[in-house]
């Protein structure tokens, strides 16, 4: 039995302003170490355990970004995209990851400050004021977090929903960190209100002004999706995992992990054309510590 009921989302939600620009503050929740054949997938019959770790010499690994990412928008305030790790895997990652995802975040590297609200506190916003959370996938790496914001419309794509729901750890959802009984809201990017922007298929305006628009990028999960910020100076692309790396944006190459490769190639393809139309976009992979790095300095 759930806990949680989704109902459709209303768009938009309220608080939209024309000509609205948003402000960017990346929130690094946790840095853990994954097998490099996991981030960039490789051939022949030992592939698959080598993506799961096994095998693979302490060199081969590479240490990567739990990100989480706070938006402030001038008429519907502070909201979340994402929520990274849950401030109890600092100490004991069973209690959020379950027993089978520790063994694939490895070497967790997080004090219980770096979760999401102290990280809000910091910089003071009230945890509570957060309103809307987007999650452009319901992973246990993007998911922990989640019962830290029971006040919160949490905004999903139908077919991420339907997919976390069907699927468990072996496929990378912890029911227990999204089951709760909030206000969980579906997006459909194959309803009436998807339409094209520039040279993405299907995207949604969350707020009806254009500041935040949610783009269906589906592959790395059935359901995932990006998020385009108009910011002051700048559009911003939050790829979550529909791009792990820079490298990923360079030379196509598939991480191991992926619900339907064709959808993941067709949904990089448009991301690649986006950036080739708008170089000045600022562009911010999921799992890259090198971008996640630079970029903080530049929206502290």
């Amino acid at each position: 039995m759930t806990a949680a009921e989704p109902q459709p989302a209303r768009l938009p939600l309220p608080g939209g302003r024309e000509g609205a620009t948003v402000r960017l503050r990346p929130l690094l929740t946790a840095t853990v170490a994954l097998p490099g054949p996991a981030v960039r997938r490789e051939s022949g019959r030992l592939a698959k355990l080598h993506a799961g770790g096994f095998l693979v010499p302490r060199e081969r690994w590479v240490r990567v970004p739990i990100p989480a990412f706070l938006v402030e928008h001038p008429g519907a305030g502070p909201l979340l995209v994402d929520t990274g790790f849950h401030a109890s895997v600092a100490s004991a990652p069973r209690e959020s990851l379950g027993r089978l995802l520790p063994r694939v975040y490895r070497d967790i590297e997080m004090t219980a400050a770096q979760a999401v609200p102290d990280q809000l506190r910091a910089l003071g916003v009230d945890p509570a004021a957060i309103r809307v959370v987007v999650m452009t996938h319901l992973h246990a790496d993007h998911a922990s977090g989640v019962q830290e914001f029971p006040q919160a419309t949490f905004v999903v794509s139908a077919e991420e929903w339907q997919a976390a729901s069907e699927l468990g750890p072996m496929h990378g959802y912890v029911r227990r960190q999204f089951d709760h009984a909030f206000d969980w809201r579906t997006v459909d990017f194959h309803g009436p209100d998807a339409a094209g922007y520039g040279t993405f298929g299907r995207t949604l305006d969350l707020f009806g002004d254009g500041s935040v628009r949610l783009l269906a990028t589906p592959g790395h999960s059935r359901g995932h999706l990006s998020v385009l910020l108009r910011l002051r100076e700048r559009d911003a692309l939050l790829c979550g995992d529909a791009v792990y790396t820079l490298d990923t944006l360079r030379d196509a190459h598939p991480p191991a992990i992926l619900d339907d490769e064709h959808r993941w190639r067709r949904s990089l393809r448009e991301i690649q054309l986006w950036l080739r139309e708008r170089p000045g976009t600022l562009v911010v992979p999921g799992h890259d510590l090198a971008a996640f790095e630079a970029l903080q300095p530049l929206y502290a």
